[in-house]
C-alpha cells in the first residue's frame, strides 16, 4: 500500500511501516501546501494519508476523497508517542476504504 505520512508525522515512523510503500510530505516536495490542495494532490499517487493533525476530518470533507484518511491520535507527535499506534494503524490498513477517515487513538 502507498502512504503518504504528513508533515508532523516523524518520518523515522516509516521504519514501523516497512512493509507498505511510505513516502512523506517533505520528501515529495509538498511542505507548506495546505490540506485540502495537500490531500488532492496526494489522493492522485497514494492509498492513504496518516496524520496528526486531529482538526483534519473538520476542515475537510474526507469522503469526497479518492485516499483513506487515518489520524494518529497520540500526546504528542514525538516518535515515542505515535509509534504503539502502529499496530492498531496496520489493522485499519488491511481494511482501508478510500474516502474513509480513521482516528487512531491510544485508547482505541
Amino acid at each position: 500500500m502507498r502512504l503518504l505520512l504528513d508533515e508532523y508525522v516523524p518520518a523515522r515512523l516509516r521504519r514501523a511501516l516497512a512493509s507498505h510503500e511510505v513516502s512523506t510530505v517533505v520528501v515529495e516536495g509538498w511542505s507548506g501546501i495546505k490540506n485540502g490542495k495537500l490531500l488532492a494532490v496526494a489522493a492522485q499517487r497514494f492509498d492513504a494519508f496518516v496524520t496528526v493533525d486531529k482538526n483534519l476530518p473538520y476542515q475537510q470533507n474526507t469522503a469526497a476523497l479518492s485516499t483513506a484518511v487515518f489520524v494518529l491520535d497520540a500526546v504528542s507527535n514525538e516518535l515515542p508517542y505515535p509509534l504503539p499506534l502502529i499496530p492498531a494503524l496496520e489493522e485499519q490498513l488491511s481494511r482501508v476504504v478510500k474516502g474513509s477517515y480513521v482516528l487512531i487513538a491510544a485508547d482505541a
